[in-house]
């Protein structure tokens, strides 16, 4: 496979994606970038992330390509170096970020944590339906609720609906070198045992390709959240009386609305905060912790959400 630009290779640079290009024009017309805006794009420099980076470009959007080096093995810098490369040649904007990750457990999620510290909000990134699917057992492992089932959402995961084999097939044809994470094949992350493990088992059994199964199940599931939230737009989340009220579900989907505008976007809590907070609407406690240092009270009836005390 030709080398990326920057990576120091001598082959021939790289096509440059076009909507004029009969694979790109077709890809493209399946993702779902957001419209009449700037885009920001995370950039590993593996095949899904450059896929992204290139249906991005031929989109017409004026894009920044994000790169974050987590440090925890040689080469980080000449992976960026080659993002790098990729996005001069294709006319785009670039950003090196860099962080600090332990090893430990929960490694996963706290490479996760970390990229989303240093992201510029809504940053696009290059999930496919096999990561859908992937992230929908998962979640099921978890004992999910019905927004864990509803997975990741197409505003900030425009591909979608792409296969990991077609962002492949895309950057070979285009002739982008692109980056093979050692850690995609380690059984010590879950996810790769659901990816090469269980998902192939469960094909096996129901004797055909289970990843479109899931991604459906993850958008009905997702319709179901939407029409949660509709239900809930326009309801009072500090008022106690009201939230009692309603049906425990419709209550708890005020109150996670209400956790992620209040909060600025972080996560919402999980079962047993969200337990702990109907606890405080129901009058069984005054107050509680949530979790990432906030804290829900409740006065008069009414119910304030409390930042972290700083120092």
């Amino acid at each position: 496979m030709t080398a990326a630009p920057g990576s120091g290779g001598s082959e021939a640079l790289p096509r440059t994606p076009e909507s004029s290009d009969p694979l790109v024009g077709a890809l493209l017309q399946r993702c779902r970038f957001p419209a009449g805006r700037a885009l920001d794009v995370a950039v590993s420099g593996g095949a899904d992330s450059v896929a992204l980076l290139a249906l991005a470009v031929a989109s017409g959007a004026d894009v920044t390509a994000h790169h974050v080096d987590h440090g925890t093995r040689p080469g980080g810098t000449a992976e960026a170096e080659r993002v790098r490369g990729l996005c001069a040649h294709w006319g785009t904007a670039f950003r090196a970020h860099a962080v600090e990750v332990d090893a430990g457990p929960n490694l996963e999620a706290r490479w996760r944590e970390a990229r989303r510290g240093v992201l510029p909000r809504g940053c696009l990134t290059g999930h496919t339906a096999d990561d859908q699917a992937e992230t929908l057992v998962l979640r099921l492992l978890r004992g999910t609720g019905p927004h864990g089932l509803a997975a990741m959402s197409p505003d900030t995961h425009p591909i979608l609906d792409l296969r990991r084999s077609e962002t492949e097939s895309l950057c070979e044809h285009l002739g982008v070198g692109v980056f093979r994470d050692p850690t995609n094949d380690s059984p010590e992350f879950a996810r790769n045992r659901v990816r090469r493990e269980v998902l192939p088992l469960l094909s096996d059994i129901s004797g055909r390709d289970v990843v479109p199964l899931l991604v459906r199940t993850a958008q009905l599931a997702a319709r179901q959240r939407e029409l949660l939230a509709e239900l809930a737009d326009g309801v009072d989340p500090t008022d106690c009386a009201a939230l009692r009220e309603l049906p425990r579900e419709l209550a708890v989907e005020v109150i996670r609305g209400w956790w992620i505008s209040r909060t600025g976007g972080l996560p919402p809590p999980d079962r047993d905060g969200l337990e702990r907070m109907m606890a405080v609407v129901n009058g069984t406690t005054r107050s509680c912790q949530v979790t990432a240092g906030w804290t829900l009270a409740r006065t008069a009836g009414s119910l304030r959400l409390e930042p972290p005390q700083q120092g």
